[in-house]
């Protein structure tokens, strides 16, 4: 066992606080790895609120990179030294999904065995099974993915959460490809990232929507043809009109991508799709949200397809290394997302920053 330094929520709604943990050395399936960057991410937060759930105290973080630095027997997949992305979906190679090839639903996914704890010996619940606002964490081994060491820590270690459920909403699940038109609602890190996608895969218009025009220069900046200020005009029709001067007889955008998570801008997301265009929500709805007044009818009339984009859809093995590649090639520009590099001790105050909309993505370096 040895001890590092940690940001951990200890009751719904406090302050996060930076403190001392034990961190066991690595069991059977395990790995320790000592964290080198960790994204600030809205889930930590809805962690922090109580969002997710009571299971406080919470060690936060988990859209990281770094290196191994110990295994446990029988770990074959990672060794000490490799550089590693981690993810919250370790596959189980098991169940009905992974048995029949869909491994990106496994029904199963797993995490460490053993729990790091405070000082005092209070068991802690490490954000998705993750904990990387750590100097060093405890993971399964199978949430290490090993990518290229020359990459940049702060920019891939994205890929772990945010940027990858964009990424993959837009290109896994909405299946975006060349001469096929995309509306993104919602141009935070996802749907910034979902931009960024869209246009790797060739799509145009790319249209971004939101109500703050700093998010929307920096849609630009990652591929958007078309950005719309939905807090001055309908953005349905604006999506609409803009669809229909690219593809003659177009109503609405193949693909809309919903990346807030409310019911409104799902309803716009619905409307804003051409005939059997697709849908995606990626945004994250409290459980208490619903959709009022949506005729059952225009569900059937309209066509296509409702899709949801967990993670986005995506497999880790698979999917990592290859947005590795094409940011050390230039055609992916993660490090557009790195608004600011922070020290450990400045999380909650980029909470504050992140509650505001003045960054991407604020990302902690260890």
């Amino acid at each position: 066992m040895q001890q590092v330094k940690a940001v951990v929520a200890k009751g719904k709604g406090l302050p996060v606080e930076l403190v001392t943990i034990n961190v066991p050395d690595p069991g059977p399936g395990e790995a320790v790895v000592k964290v080198q960057a960790c994204g600030v991410c809205h889930t930590d937060l809805h962690y922090r609120e109580g969002g997710i759930n009571d299971d406080f105290p919470f060690l936060l973080g988990h859209e990281a990179a770094g290196v191994v630095e110990a295994v446990g027997p029988d770990v074959t997949e990672v060794a000490p030294g490799d550089f590693v992305i981690l993810n919250w979906r370790a596959v189980c190679g098991e169940c009905r999904a992974c048995r029949r090839g869909d491994l990106h639903y496994c029904f199963n996914t797993h995490n460490a065995t053993q729990r790091m704890t405070l000082e005092d010996g209070t068991e802690l619940s490490p954000a998705l099974g993750i904990g990387a606002f750590a100097e060093k964490t405890l993971v399964a081994a199978g949430q290490c993915t090993k990518v290229d060491p020359s990459a940049r820590p702060a920019a891939v270690g994205l890929l772990g959460c945010g940027v990858m459920a964009g990424i993959g909403a837009a290109i896994n699940t909405g299946a975006v490809t060349r001469g096929r038109s995309v509306a993104v609602i919602g141009c935070g890190g996802v749907g910034a990232a979902a931009i960024a996608g869209s246009a790797l895969a060739g799509a145009s218009p790319i249209i971004a929507v939101d109500i703050d025009p700093q998010k929307l220069a920096k849609a630009r900046e990652l591929g958007a043809t078309h950005t719309v200020d939905s807090s001055q005009v309908d953005p349905v029709a604006e999506i609409k009109r803009i669809a229909a001067e690219t593809y003659e007889g177009a109503d609405g955008a193949d693909v809309v991508i919903e990346a807030v998570g409310r019911p409104e801008t799902w309803k716009q997301a619905f409307y804003a799709r051409d005939l059997a265009g697709t849908v995606v929500l990626v945004g994250v709805p409290t459980p208490d949200m619903k959709v009022p007044d949506l005729p059952l009818i225009d569900v059937f009339g309209r066509g296509g397809a409702l899709k949801s984009s967990w993670y986005g859809d995506c497999l880790p093995s698979r999917d990592f290394p290859m947005l590795v590649d094409l940011y050390q090639q230039g055609r992916l520009d993660l490090d557009a997302f790195v608004t600011e590099e922070i020290g450990i001790d400045d999380v909650e105050a980029a909470f504050e920053r992140m509650h505001h909309g003045d960054v991407l993505r604020s990302v902690v370096i260890l």
